[in-house]
Parts: structure tokens; sequence; C-alpha cells
């Protein structure tokens, strides 16, 4: 044996092994933790409440395009002083982030010259074709004229996002210069890639002065008058002749007319429970604004800012999460991973024919293959879920075209389940690192510390974790059900017999009795983590658990040492690696929740579900704009106080916002069967906090949709049609 392999006994305490090479860094906290998020398509901007764009904190604040940071600094100032922030606020669209700012007091020579509150400056903001466009509205409030200042200071570092994270670069490109007339500035980076990229800051009107850093405008107000100020800050690449850039207002209403005929392709959910409105409605327009177009649909980009592009793994799951409400986003996604499934092996992105993408980056280090992530496939669960999430969208929709369409790349994902994943012949799926550069962990959770066995020791690879095989018996169960559908029966027989066979070997090998759950994961040489963490209810999402084995992991998921008021830990408490505050081993994951309350539901436990929905319904309501990030830590409940932040949580995450529909169709026991035009209710129940819950638009079969009103009664939840379009069908079963 190999005197680096860890083994049984020997605790790896290497921290920088632990952290690994692309480990987010955080060498202080965050100056705030209400930093103000915009995104449309590739680009996103990260500032805070006063929507300015400082080089503290964690150092994420900017505005992005392409995997590359442009605007790094941005500062309003006032008679050369910050101003005083009133209000901050992202309309519940997330179109527009609206700031209201007041003056300080102005000195001259000692003397007060505006008294403080003599202004009132409106910031709004928000990004539309490769742009941040902003206006400035500055009133007058004062009995006396104003004569001031109002200068914006901006700066560029060109940094790849993986610089951003804390990433060092050997060399870097040079700067291309700067170039400017009276109203815009053009600040030019040519990087290693060869690949020019410009800021173009631009102001209407006219600044009274403007240098390659910085515009100032001189305001002379009498009392009541008003002045008003346009900025645009576009990024360009390449050499191509750039587009005319629409005013601020004409984007603005093309940003809006946007939104509203992307809300109108879901269906819309609303209670009579405002708290849980409030969370609905920002996680919908969360979503909304996640998600990006592509050439084969619109996908979810996964976090800002550390994870905004295509991951597979994350928009299998949000397409899980949101299919009921819109089958269209998990049409997109499944189009677009289809069209980049792998043909061929490559080591050095863990490439293999048949597998699904983990991410896809633009980028300077993507470009030059300083990391490898530009089109990187090491996951071990995108490929059963892609073929887990093929057959839900099918039977939800009815879309057999799209099943004849995507038959071929199901067909090429078993084959990669059933050989290259299956790395030892054993029936399971198993992961090791082929990149030297890639990730060492390749299940959702993928930090290197996250496999362990149960005195803490690092598991010795190649790895076949728990939640995989229960995705892998999902993907065979799916695929048989394509398969019948498509006329393919002799197929969908042989597909049925491997999850029945799968599932018998599971048990065997994954179940333990003094555990009272499915261990962790089996390592190289079959050993298994014998550790209680959240993975093992992901076997009940799967489908593959025993009936028999449904109440003892149940009780133990749903025990003081896995659910911390808030939800489900990651890791139990007790365990050697149980750390509250970790990225996977105590904290507390939005879709982790969502996944096993589903699981739950569907082996007959929504009393456990609707305490997962109950828990983090009740977190929402303490997260700034009632936005579940992508995790937060597991640390108990206590009465009257909030949960604990976690310091590098991407907020808005795709999936985090996905989680509440998922957790609403667990409780209702809900699903929809498109080819027979079927809404089925399954022992639905409602949450005390919810009497009724309307659901309007709900697409059935692709032609047809329904209105329906629920409500909650001491025993039972009752269901009425409110409005019909087409054939459909209720049925509801107690």
């Amino acid at each position: 044996m190999n005197d680096d392999e860890p083994q049984p006994g020997r605790l790896e305490d290497d921290v920088l092994h632990i952290q690994g090479e692309y480990y987010i860094r955080a060498t202080s906290s965050r100056a705030d933790d209400r930093t103000r998020v915009l995104k449309h398509g590739n680009t996103f901007g990260v500032f805070d409440r006063f929507g300015d764009v400082h080089p503290i904190g964690l150092g994420e604040q900017g505005l992005y395009g392409g995997g590359t940071r442009y605007l790094s600094r941005l500062e309003l100032r006032i008679g050369a002083r910050r101003p005083f922030l009133l209000s901050s606020n992202v309309r519940e669209d997330n179109d527009v982030l609206t700031v209201d700012l007041t003056n300080p007091d102005l000195m001259d020579h000692g003397e007060v010259v505006v008294t403080r509150g003599s202004l009132h400056v409106q910031r709004q903001k928000f990004l539309w074709g490769n742009a941040c466009h902003e206006r400035l509205s500055v009133t007058n409030y004062s009995l006396a004229a104003v004569t001031t200042d109002l200068a914006i200071h901006f700066d560029v570092d060109f940094a790849d996002i993986f610089e951003v994270r804390g990433n060092r670069r050997p060399a870097r490109g040079r700067p291309a210069g700067s170039q400017g007339d009276s109203d815009t500035v053009r600040i030019g980076y040519v990087g290693l890639d060869d690949l020019r990229r410009d800021l173009v800051v631009s102001f209407s009107p006219a600044p009274a002065r403007l240098t390659t850093r910085s515009g100032l405008f001189r305001l002379q107000l009498r009392p009541g008058a008003a002045a008003q100020f346009d900025l645009c800050f576009a990024y360009e690449t390449g050499d191509t002749e750039p587009a005319p850039r629409p005013t601020f207002d004409a984007a603005l209403a093309q940003n809006r007319r946007e939104i509203a005929e992307l809300r109108g392709k879901h269906c819309r959910l609303t209670s009579d429970s405002e708290p849980f409105n409030r969370w609905l409605l920002r996680s919908e327009a969360d979503l909304q604004m996640m998600t990006s177009s592509t050439p084969s649909g619109p996908y979810p980009y996964a976090g800002v800012p550390w994870f905004s592009n295509v991951f597979g793994r994350d928009g299998l799951i949000t397409a899980f999460e949101t299919l009921w409400v819109n089958p269209e986003l998990a049409r997109g996604v499944l189009k677009h991973l289809a069209a980049h499934q792998a043909h061929k092996s490559d080591p050095s992105r863990d490439a293999q024919p048949g597998k699904i993408l983990h991410e896809q980056r633009e980028g300077e280090m993507c470009n030059l293959h300083e990391v490898p992530f530009g089109l990187y496939y090491g996951s071990v669960d995108a490929t059963p879920l892609f073929v887990y999430l093929a057959g839900a969208y099918v039977k939800h929709t009815g879309d057999l075209d799209l099943a004849d369409e995507l038959w071929p790349h199901v067909e090429r994902a078993l084959d990669w389940i059933m050989n290259f994943g299956d790395i030892d012949g054993d029936g399971f799926v198993e992961y090791a690192r082929q990149s030297r550069g890639g990730l060492e962990q390749q299940g959702w959770k993928d930090s290197q510390d996250s496999v362990f066995y149960e005195d803490g020791t690092i598991a010795a690879p190649p790895i076949a974790l728990c939640e995989v095989q229960a995705y892998v018996h999902a993907a065979y169960r799916a695929a048989a059900d394509l398969a019948h559908s498509l006329g393919k029966p002799a197929r969908a027989a042989e597909l049925v017999a491997r999850a029945e066979s799968l599932r018998a070997r599971f048990d065997e090998a994954f179940w333990d009795d003094e555990l009272g759950a499915y261990v962790l994961a089996l390592d190289g040489k079959k050993r298994p983590c014998r550790v209680l963490s959240s993975n093992a209810g992901h076997a009940l999402f799967g489908g593959i658990a025993r009936t028999e084995r449904v109440a003892v992991l149940v009780r133990h998921l749903m025990s003081d040492r896995m659910f911390s008021g808030w939800g489900l830990r990651t890791l139990a408490r007790g365990e050697v690696r149980y750390n509250p505050m970790s990225y996977h081993n105590g904290s507390v994951w939005p879709h982790d929740n969502a996944l096993v309350a589903l699981g739950m539901a569907r082996y007959g436990r929504r009393d456990a579900a609707l305490q997962l929905l109950s828990g983090l319904w009740k977190a929402s309501t303490y997260f700034d704009l009632h936005r579940l990030p992508e995790l937060f830590c597991g640390f108990s409940s206590r009465d009257g106080e909030g949960p604990t932040l976690y310091p590098v949580a991407c907020a808005p995450q795709a999936w985090a916002a996905g989680a509440v529909h998922m957790l609403l169709a667990a409780c209702l026991g809900l699903s929809v069967e498109g080819a027979r035009k079927t809404v089925v209710f399954r022992n639905p129940v409602l949450p005390p906090f919810i009497n009724e819950l309307r659901i309007e638009g709900l697409a059935v079969g692709g032609n047809a949709s329904v209105d329906l009103l629920l409500v909650r009664h001491p025993h039972d939840v009752g269901v009425t049609v409110l409005a019909r379009q087409g054939e459909v069908r209720i049925l509801v079963e107690r």
C-alpha cells in the first residue's frame, strides 16, 4: 500500500490538502452580508448596499462577464464625501436595484456649507446587454440653493473569476491603454489568451470633468430643483464592432418585457401567508434571474458570484425541483447537456464517452487551460441524474418527440454508467479523479474532506457514494419507462432487472444496522464509511431504499443529531468531522433538504417532509430579502434568533431557490402525468401557516392547464378546480 494512501486510523491533518486547490479563500468576513446582486444572461454584478463596489470583505464585489471581472471599484461621492444610506432594495422581480441616499454635512474651511439631509440621491441600476445601466437622480429639498460636486470613481482589474476566488497566477496579460472623449472612457486589457477585453464607461450628459478613472458633475440646484445623470458600464471582448447601446429607459423597458414573458411561462403560486409568499416570490424571481438563454433553451446558472455558469448537477437538480411549475426549464437543461455529452475519453477533463458535463466556463484561465473547467466532466452523479430527469420530464409532459430525440443520449449515458462508471465491475458506480487539476471528490459534496471513515480519516478512492447508487437505480427505472413509451419492451425489461439487482446489492452493502442508516460511501476496497449523513436520505429520493428500512432511517434523519430545527444537516452532530460551520460536514443546504423531503414523501412520510418545509420557511423569514442562500451553518435553532450565515455562500443560488417548489410538491404528493392528462395529489398536507394555496396555470400535457385552490382542513386538504383549459383530470388519493 502506498504511504500516501489514506488509511483507517490515520487522520489527515494537512489543512492545505483539505482545502484543495480551488478552495474559496476568505481572509476577512464580509463587509456586509446584505450585498446586492443583479444578473442578466452571462453578466452579473455584486454591489454593496450603497450600490458601490469595494475591494473589501471577500473581495467578490464587481461587474462580471464571461468569467472576467471588469469593474472592480465604483464609488459615489457628494462633495468628496460618501453619502448616508437611507434604504437599499432590489425589486421583487430582481430587475432593478434602488438605493436612496442623502448628503452628510458638507464642510468648507470648517464651515457647514450644505446641511446634511439637504439632497436626496436615488440610484437605480440594472443589467442589460453586457452592461450595467445606472441613473442618478438628485433633488434639493433644502430652502437654500446648493452648489457641490457629484463624483463617480471607478477602476478595473480584468481578473479571472478564479483569481477573485483566490487562485494565484504566475503571469497575467497586459493593459491595452485607455482612451476617451467628453462623455466616454474605454479601458482595455489583452489577456495571455490574446483576447482583448474592454470596459466602456459612458455618461449622459457629459460630465464637467472626465478622466480614465472618474467622472465629475457640478451640481447647482435651486430649492426644489432636480438633476438626472445616466451612466453605462459596458464590457466588450474581441475586435468586433460594438453594437449601439440603448438608453437607460429603452434598456429598462426591454428588460421588463423579457421578465414578463418569462413569468408567463410557468405556473403561479400564492397563499394566504404573506411571509410564505415573500419566500416564494423571491425564489421565483431568483430562478428567473439565474436562468440564461442557450442555443438549446433556458438553463439555470448555479449561483452568484462563484458559480454563475452552467453546472450539470446544479442544472439537473434545479430542473427536478421546478419540473411541475416550469417544465420548459427541464427541457432546456436536458437539451443543453445532451448537446455537450462527452464523445471520447480525455483524462485532462475527466471526460469519458457518454458522460454528462460537470461545468462549463469562460474566461482567460479556462482558455489557457490553467484550470480544467472550460468544459469539465468531473461529476459522478450528473450522468445518472440526466437519465432520471429525462424520464421524469417525459412522464410529466408526455413529450414523446423529445423522448425520441434524447434516447440516443440516454443510451450513451447508460453505457457510461454500466462500463466507465463502474470502475471495478462490482455493479456500483464509483469515481477516481483522472485529471491532475480536477476535483478529488466528485459527488455533490465535493469539498476534499467530505468523504471519510468513522474515525475521520479521508476515504481512499475509488469511492462509491451512497446517493449515486440511488440515482443510478432511479436512472434505470426512468430509462425503462422511456423505453416502454418508445416501443422498446425488451430494453425496458432489461433495465428494470438491473434496477432490482442494484437495489438488492445496495441494501446488502450499504445498510448498517448499528448506524440505523445507509453508510456514506464504500472506499476502493469496499470498506464502509460508517457515518450518518444526509446522503442516506437521497436513497429515498432515488427509490432504492427498502421499505422496511424507512422508519428507522427517517427517525435517525429527523433526530436532534441531524435536524437543526431549520433543516437537515449534511452530517450528524457527534461525527468526528462534524462542524456546523463547514461547507459539507454539518451545514444545512436547502436543495439537500428538498431532495430528502421528496424521498420521504415517496415512502409515505409526508409528516417528516412537512417538518423540513416548515423549518426552511422559518429560516427564510430571517434572511435578507427572504432569500435562502446556497447553505447556512448547522447550529441548532434558538428561540427568537435566526440561522447563522455561512461566510462564502452564494446568494442567489439556483437550487436553493428551487427548493421551495420541491418541498411543496413533497407535502402535496403532487405529480403530473402528461400522457394521461392527469394531476395527482397523494395524501396532500399543508403546514399550519398556510390555510389556502392557489395554483394558477399548471401545465398538463403540453396544451392544457388548470387553476386549483387547495384548502387545509384539520385532517385533510381540499382540492377545488377554479378553471380548466383543455382536457385535465384531477385525482386525489387519500
